[in-house]
């Protein structure tokens, strides 16, 4: 243990771009008791919006620089990401330039994901408990060449945190001879009172038309390309409305190509990633969500709690979160059932007035303070095993 009798708690993530992993994490940082837990965050590249909302009583370390602090010229920054690969390579390879960086030993080492999973397991001290935390389908098809190493570390770890009740029956069903360490389910918190004050920060523009809002990375599983023939279908047969995507990511050109093709510049709008995209969700008639696959998405969480309509993709834990047709709309991954539940949407108002007033009080759900005790009781626990 740690002077001061505080436990030391050691993160390790790849950067803090906007997503939803590093929402949880910085969950965890700014409400896990900081009398308890001496804590620091190790990251890969100091990279990302949500880079410098690391708490300040929290370390935080990382192996190289991030995107922002390179040179603008083209040629000069080609040569800094060479240099940052190399250097991040050989950090991987080796742990100790990383325990040089950190100069110090932990009680605890937690991976808040997959990605993770590799730094922490492969730490220099083997004293350390290590935690590795799960949000992911392993059936995702995109996820299987990653799947034979994931098995072989989960066993390796000394707990494990799962996401979502489905995201850990899945694996499971699908692995019943796997071989999991002591584990539980841990779904991710809610700063309720800080969302509805981000809610209010401003009033966003929306043309004079029903608009649907997603906010997600523009990553292909996240099923934009659907939404966007759904939409242009809906268009093509009389059904005015606008979208407006809040997010960024490898899928953008691609997608943007498929607007145009579409058709649907004008009206499958994208505003790229947001610090905050409360107000946006909060004034929007509806929320959507085409994924192909989650765990336990934070924002549809947020939506319910803003009190909006929600159509969802059943993926995941969002149907531990929305009751179908009560609460939200649960569909397939499916361009025909975005279609129809973005029609049903336009077209019938009752449905939408039960769900807003089955959203009034959708808050007692979420519980945070259980959450962050219940990571706290892990840490402590484990710690004097």
């Amino acid at each position: 243990m740690a002077g001061l009798n505080k436990t030391k708690v050691l993160f390790r993530h790849r950067s803090m771009e906007m997503g939803g992993v590093e929402k949880v994490i910085l969950s965890m940082l700014n409400h896990l008791n900081k009398d308890k837990f001496d804590m620091t965050i190790c990251l890969n590249m100091n990279q990302g919006e949500l880079r410098n909302e690391i708490p300040g009583y929290v370390r935080k370390v990382f192996l190289t620089d991030g995107r922002e602090d390179f040179s603008k010229n083209p040629i000069i920054q080609k040569i800094q990401l060479a240099k940052r690969r190399i250097g991040l390579q050989k950090a991987l390879k080796n742990p100790k330039i990383t325990d040089k960086l950190l100069n110090d030993e932990y009680d605890v080492e937690i991976a808040p994901t997959y990605a993770a999973f590799d730094s922490v397991l492969n730490s220099s001290n083997k004293k350390s408990k290590k935690i590795g935390w799960f949000h992911s389908d392993i059936t995702l098809p995109k996820l299987q060449p990653l799947v034979p190493d994931i098995l072989k570390q989960i066993p390796q770890f000394d707990y494990f945190i799962f996401g979502s009740q489905q995201t850990k029956d899945i694996l499971i069903e699908t692995y019943p001879e796997l071989k999991i360490p002591e584990n539980q389910v841990v779904l991710n918190a809610i700063p309720i009172e800080e969302l509805k004050q981000k809610a209010l920060d401003f009033t966003p523009e929306f043309p004079q038309k029903p608009v649907f809002v997603s906010v997600a990375r523009l990553h292909s599983r996240k099923g934009f390309h659907k939404l966007m023939d759904a939409h242009a279908r809906l268009l093509k047969d009389g059904f005015d409305h606008h979208i407006m995507i809040i997010g960024d990511g490898e899928e953008k050109e691609n997608l943007k190509k498929q607007a145009e093709t579409l058709g649907v510049t004008g009206s499958f709008e994208f505003l790229g990633s947001l610090m905050n995209p409360y107000p946006y969700v909060k004034n929007a008639d509806f929320f959507i969500l085409p994924s192909e696959s989650e765990s336990w998405p934070l924002i549809i969480a947020d939506s319910l709690i803003l009190q909006k309509p929600i159509i969802s993709t059943n993926v995941g834990g969002i149907p531990e979160m929305i009751t179908h047709g009560k609460t939200g709309y649960l569909i397939n991954y499916e361009v025909e059932e975005m279609y129809a539940s973005m029609k049903k949407f336009l077209t019938d108002p009752e449905l939408i007035a039960e769900i807003k007033n089955n959203l009034t009080d959708i808050e007692k759900q979420f519980d945070n303070q259980k959450i962050f005790d219940t990571v706290e009781n892990i840490i402590i626990n484990l710690v004097k095993k």
